[in-house]
């Protein structure tokens, strides 16, 4: 997984940075660039609520081309959309795509944002890999930026938690905790001509949760403990 940074150019409304700011400290993001921004004052700093981290670290740069000069791939978020091909320039993915794409990367990817009236200009749009736009209601179509920040970050924290790696139960343990659920059966009298049908269930369901060896053993204590007081 790439580190991400967002970078946001010439945002005009103060408190809209600090929501930025807030909403990155909610899915653990620190680096925040910020292009020929408004002036930062007390509004951006109370948004910014406990990302004020974030706020106060953010780096400041007069051109998009010295924001993104140490980034090795740019995703830039924009509002329009289409699937001609004529208009290559245009085509865009939804932001769990654009993730998953990214997600194998080394080094920086950038998620670029325009200004809040209109965007990102065309020359700005040509200077990145990959266009993203948020699916929203037709009638307005148009986030808040920190709404928009929002949505991405969460795609990439979800990619990144679903990457954690857990320890599974190996094979012998899993049939063992088979065995065990066999026994369970018959001290519990279970009827005999259900048992194979509902040990056959039990490891269909045991197959699609891939349990954990937390799992496991927590299962394991479980039939154990009903297998002696039956």
């Amino acid at each position: 997984m790439p580190d991400f940074e967002v970078v946001l150019v010439e945002p005009k409304i103060q408190g809209n940075i600090g929501a930025v700011a807030r909403v990155m400290k909610n899915f653990g993001m620190e680096k925040l660039v910020l292009v020929n921004p408004c002036e930062i004052g007390e509004e951006a700093v109370k948004r910014a609520k406990w990302g004020k981290d974030v706020l106060y670290s953010a780096r400041t740069v007069d051109a998009l081309d010295e924001a993104l000069s140490s980034v090795d791939f740019v995703i830039g978020s924009s509002s329009v959309d289409t699937e001609s091909e004529k208009k290559f320039a245009r085509i865009s993915s939804d932001p769990r795509e654009s993730v998953e794409k990214v997600a194998g990367l080394d080094g920086t990817v950038a998620f670029l944002f325009g200004r809040e009236d209109y965007g990102l200009l065309t020359d700005e749009l040509a200077k990145c890999d990959m266009l993203v736009r948020i699916p929203a209601n037709e009638d307005y179509p148009v986030l808040n930026i920190s709404h928009a920040v929002a949505v991405l970050l969460y795609e990439i924290y979800l990619s990144k938690a679903s990457k954690k790696e857990t320890r599974e139960a190996s094979g012998k343990e899993k049939e063992l905790l088979h065995d065990y659920f066999g026994q369970l059966l018959d001290v519990t009298n279970y009827p005999e001509h259900k048992k194979k049908r509902t040990a056959v269930m039990f490891r269909r369901m045991m197959g699609r949760a891939v349990p954990s060896k937390w799992e496991y053993h927590a299962l394991m204590g479980v039939f154990s403990r009903t297998s002696r007081w039956a």
